[in-house]
């Protein structure tokens, strides 16, 4: 399995000596606008499930099925959504991002049709249709995470990924307030409708403007891919006219994501992050059932309003820790560069400081992480003993926003070091990512209505944190021993490289 410092990232067939080839050849602005488009496709993944969710008893009532019934193809949706980025994922680091992305457009764009037009006494071709729209949806955002990985080297990559991280982690947010309100004013098809058109327009847009990034396909961007692979309008990205297209990097094969499972620190911090995910989760998918009747003044497009205090703490996490996460990378890497000019004994260069081996990538991802955690755990908390004590509305409100952005800064720090520890397989893991926190999301969603009956709402939320405070040594734990893991690795990935050359 290959990960950091690969020859992935082969230099390209220019006049330019390899080691002064840029990570990307992008732009400043073309960056922005790949890390645009591919966070609008990204929002589809959370926002089909949630928009769902206000018209959930008039679906009920048209099919003339129970609530209980309809919630299955909630239910199923979670399945399939992270099962999806699994296959999506692992394929787009074999054949490419573009048509991937493309594909996945289409699927979602034919599903929510069938949704719009399914007949109210097909319930079975219901459930299939949102299983289908959840293949079609869910896998944008390990694409995404891929992209990003192709175009922004670790210095900047935290920044990108606190941009891009807005789409999927705001739609919980504005979906349940723009279900509502179609819902209520054009029926609950027209949801279906209003799908199928923003996935459509994201679709051309991708069809005409968005390039290949894949760097096993095309390295830094300068090398072209192939004719299938370019854009319509190609006006993104400087690929040079005289390339020798037998240096193009060597295109690999299938690569099993479950194999990732198998790195130690991997495994540690997809299941943490898992934990923290759920319990988010929980916050979200309870907020109608909370709030109704504690505050009995709120009618349904008030409850929908509510969600807004959530997604616009992420919206302001996602910015302001993509730009702590650069800060943080380029504060470790002067902090290295000093240590070895001082020792004049050091057989390190400054200008290797940031090589895998010599880099503690984990430290520089992880370091304000508790910080975050610590803000976190103490806002949930006092989020449920607020609800529980019927206080002033804005109380719960403002601790929304506290959520939203620690959990935004939490998630971004993790999303970000994942790709660090496997950037060449940056959607594959994201797929993985995605995998084990939809099923924590779908397990604690699944029981939390049940402990809220049974020990309140205070005492849910203290039992939900303290879990996740049990296992939070975790993140000291790969900040002591995750660069020792990933040595181990390097190690035997150089001596299979080495006793494949001597054959």
């Amino acid at each position: 399995m290959k990960e950091r410092n690969e020859p992935a990232d082969k230099p390209v067939a220019t006049s330019e000596p390899p080691s002064k080839q840029p990570y990307s050849v992008y732009t400043s602005k073309e960056k922005w606008f790949i890390v645009a488009v591919t966070g609008f496709a990204a929002v589809f993944s959370p926002l089909t499930a949630n928009i769902y969710f206000p018209a959930i008893p008039t679906i009920a009532t048209a099919f003339h099925k129970s609530v209980e019934l309809i919630n299955l193809t909630v239910t199923v949706y979670m399945i399939m959504q992270g099962v999806s980025p699994m296959i999506w994922g692992t394929m787009s680091d074999r054949w490419g991002r573009r048509p991937m992305f493309i594909g996945c457009m289409v699927v979602l764009c034919l599903s929510c049709v069938g949704l719009a037009l399914v007949p109210t006494n097909a319930y079975w071709l219901l459930m299939v249709l949102r299983c289908l729209q959840a293949a079609g949806s869910a896998s944008t955002i390990a694409l995404g995470a891929g992209v990003i990985a192709d175009i922004a080297a670790p210095a900047e990559r935290g920044g990108y990924f606190g941009m891009w991280n807005i789409g999927p982690m705001v739609g919980p947010s504005i979906g349940p307030v723009l279900g509502g309100v179609l819902a209520d004013h054009l029926g609950w098809r027209s949801i279906f409708w209003f799908l199928c058109i923003s996935a459509g327009v994201c679709g051309v847009v991708m069809a005409l403007l968005l390039p290949e990034t894949l760097r096993a396909m095309v390295g830094n961007g300068s090398i072209p891919p192939p004719k299938a692979y370019k854009p319509l309008i190609p006006i993104i990205g400087r690929t040079s006219q005289n390339v020798d297209l037998s240096d193009r990097p060597p295109r690999r094969g299938f690569a099993n994501p479950f194999v990732l499972f198998t790195y130690v620190d991997v495994s540690l911090l997809l299941f943490f992050n898992a934990l923290v995910y759920a319990v988010f989760y929980g916050v979200t998918a309870t907020i109608s059932t909370l709030f109704q009747p504690t505050y009995p003044f709120l009618n349904e497009t008030d409850t929908g309003l509510c969600f807004l205090a959530i997604g616009g703490g992420m919206l302001v996490g996602g910015v302001v820790n993509g730009k702590i996460l650069d800060h943080d990378y380029q504060r470790v890497k002067r902090k290295l560069i000093r240590q070895v000019e001082a020792d004049p004994e050091s057989k390190i260069r400054p200008e290797d400081v940031t090589k895998e081996e010599n880099f503690p990538i984990e430290y520089a991802r992880l370091r304000l992480v508790p910080l975050f955690f610590g803000l976190y755990v103490a806002a949930c908390i006092g989020y449920g003993w607020c609800l529980q004590a019927g206080v002033n509305i804005a109380g719960p409100l403002i601790l929304q926003i506290v959520i939203g952005w620690t959990c935004m800064a939490f998630m971004n720090s993790v999303q970000t070091l994942l790709v660090d520890l496997a950037p060449m397989h940056g959607s594959a893991i994201t797929a993985c990512n995605n995998l084990i926190r939809c099923s924590f999301g779908a397990a604690c969603v699944s029981v939390i209505d049940l402990i809220l009956k049974a020990i309140g709402t205070g005492w849910t939320y203290v039992l939900l944190c303290g879990i996740c405070v049990v296992f939070s040594p975790i993140m000291w734990i790969l900040i002591r021993y995750g660069p020792t893991w990933r040595a181990r690795r390097r190690a035997k990935r150089q001596a299979a490289q080495a006793a494949k050359e001597r054959k």
